[in-house]
């Protein structure tokens, strides 16, 4: 799971408490955060966009989906 640590709508309605405890009794599961508090963080063009945090998670993005079986 991905999202922003300081995103209102992430963090204020309570979407990181809940991916927390998605991950928490997981081994196979990770959360990151990226610093910020864009929502549209990877919207490339958009105001809020984040290239460095974009770049981070389409990385684990990508790593994820290559260990996946086919």
């Amino acid at each position: 799971m991905h999202g922003m640590d300081a995103d209102p709508y992430f963090v204020g309605d309570g979407d990181l408490a809940a991916a927390r405890e998605l991950v928490a009794d997981a081994g196979d599961r990770e959360l990151f955060l990226y610093s910020g508090s864009s929502h549209l963080f990877a919207e490339r063009g958009a105001e809020s966009y984040v290239p460095e945090a974009t770049a981070a998670c389409v990385e684990r993005v990508l790593a994820f989906l290559g260990r996946l079986p086919v």
